[in-house]
């Protein structure tokens, strides 16, 4: 590929392409070319709002373009792995929004279409690659809190719009795999393991899906996790690493800005820690270049992904069941 730049298509007009836009046009290594929507007029109408030189009538046209290098998928949960599978059939690699997947089926019918066509695949979660996160990753595992105890999180915000696709369970709509889904990645990705068992806790809306939901995780060596996300709770979102001799809390764990503070709590003292940051989507976009390019891996791997599907759909089971779950 030489020194080209990787071009990008968007697959759909989705409303959270404006967070991923900005940083495609800054990096040096990516540039958006085109979007896709249902129909040309829509298409044409939003790459004229956007400045995108491209625009294709449907989802395949986009997948037929040959110059396209790279697809970004913001489709609603239910289409996420259907449409990850065409691109990458269709030779693009796939920056796929969160949660990849609804089954731990689809994320491994992912990884085999990925594995045989050599194309890079991976999941959206944009704070995993902020500097913030990886600061708190650094502090709890060089025991700087001692040794990690217990781990806490919230991510909860009202969802009131009438006929949201996230209200909607035939298209993978919930509390927990919307938002629920990042503090079990955060706590996952700093434990550097994966639960042994989950118990789980639903308040249901009117159409079915979880508006509430409470999770505990249970790790190996006695560690515990547990977590709370919500349709109907004003916003709200922490995380908090409890060691033998400290407390790590970070206040804006998932979407963290350009400058952030942490706090370290020891012996009724609190230590402010600095972090220089970046802009919030730039990191998942750049991790791709680097994968594409220089062929590392991406920092959320398929096998990353997977686990957390399975521990989302183990805490669904639990919730439905009342009993915890083991994860095997």
């Amino acid at each position: 590929m030489g020194n080209e730049p990787l071009n990008w298509g968007l697959l759909s007009t989705a409303r959270i392409n404006r967070a991923v836009i900005p940083p495609l046009r800054a990096s040096k290594r990516n540039q958006l070319l085109a979007v896709a929507s249902r129909s040309q007029e829509l298409a044409k109408t939003y790459a004229k709002e956007w400045k995108i030189s491209r625009a294709h009538g449907s989802y395949e046209d986009l997948l037929a373009d040959p110059e396209i290098d790279v697809i970004y998928n913001p489709l609603p949960n239910h289409l996420h792995a259907e449409w990850t599978i065409k691109a990458v059939e269709a030779g693009k690699h796939v920056l796929c929004e969160k949660p990849i997947a609804l089954s731990v089926e689809e994320v491994d019918a992912i990884a085999g279409v990925a594995k045989s066509h050599g194309r890079v695949v991976a999941e959206a979660f944009m704070y995993r690659h902020h500097p913030q996160t990886l600061k708190v990753k650094e502090l709890v595992q060089n025991g700087s809190i001692g040794t990690l105890k217990l781990l806490r999180g919230s991510f909860s915000f009202v969802l009131d719009r009438e006929g949201d696709i996230r209200l909607d369970p035939a298209m993978g709509g919930g509390s927990i795999w919307d938002v629920g889904c990042y503090p079990i990645s955060f706590m996952r990705s700093v434990v550097g393991a994966e639960p042994v068992e989950v118990f789980g806790w639903q308040v249901t809306g009117p159409t079915g899906i979880d508006d509430t939901f409470i999770g505990q995780l249970h790790f190996s060596n006695d560690v515990y996790g547990q977590f709370d996300s919500s349709f109907v709770i004003p916003f709200h979102a922490y995380m908090e690493f409890v060691g033998s001799e400290a407390t790590l809390i970070v206040p804006t764990p998932f979407k963290p800005g350009v400058n952030e503070k942490i706090f370290l709590v020891r012996d009724g003292k609190t230590e402010t820690i600095k972090v220089k940051g970046q802009e919030l989507y730039l990191g998942e976009v750049e991790d791709m270049a680097d994968a594409i390019l220089l062929g590392k891996a991406p920092r959320v791997t398929l096998e990353d992904s997977r686990a957390n599907v399975a521990t989302i759909r183990a805490l669904l089971e639990s919730a439905h069941t009342n009993k915890p779950i083991k994860i095997r």
